[in-house]
């Protein structure tokens, strides 16, 4: 390449960088609007529609995962303390606990023509939807399971049919 076809190049570049600090001093003036509760909310309530409601942050004051909408955090628990008109990130927030670590749940497997129940004991807890290992008390072995009902899993582990291997 030539000095001068360099130089054009940095130029170009650098024309193409000035706009991104009026872009981003733009995002930092524009609020955010973002959901708060009303009222401390304790951990482990949980957290209904009339306990939420919105604030605008300034974009400089954003952290990452912070709530922006209600339906993400309406019919969950609070993981931690939150503190009224402070905003909150979805990790804060859970599916209400259903299984409990060491409690005596119910193993559901289903593979076409044949539904297999057994009891096991859950390693961990969870809400509806989580995946949670649960230990057979007769062979000792854990199978990995989604929670469908308070103490009710159905298997997803090695033993289900969807993770099934061919054999040759």
């Amino acid at each position: 390449m030539t000095r001068l076809m360099i130089r054009r190049a940095l130029i170009f570049a650098l024309f193409a960088l000035l706009p991104l600090p009026a872009l981003a001093a733009a995002t930092q003036d524009a609020g955010v609007r973002v959901v708060v509760p009303v009222h401390d909310i304790p951990r482990g309530q949980a957290i209904s529609e009339s306990d939420l409601t919105y604030a605008t942050l300034p974009g400089n004051a954003m952290m990452a995962g912070v709530v922006t909408s209600v339906t993400v955090a309406k019919d969950m628990e609070a993981r931690r303390m939150l503190r009224a008109g402070e905003a909150f990130r979805s990790d804060d927030v859970r599916r209400p606990i259903v299984v409990t670590k060491g409690q005596a749940v119910t193993m559901l497997f289903d593979a076409p023509g044949v539904e297999l129940t057994a009891t096991g004991r859950a390693m961990s807890e969870g809400g509806v939807g989580d995946t949670v290992a649960v230990q057979n008390p007769a062979s000792f072995r854990t199978i990995n399971g989604v929670i469908s009902a308070p103490g009710t899993v159905v298997a997803t582990g090695p033993a289900s049919p969807n993770q099934r291997t061919a054999r040759n």
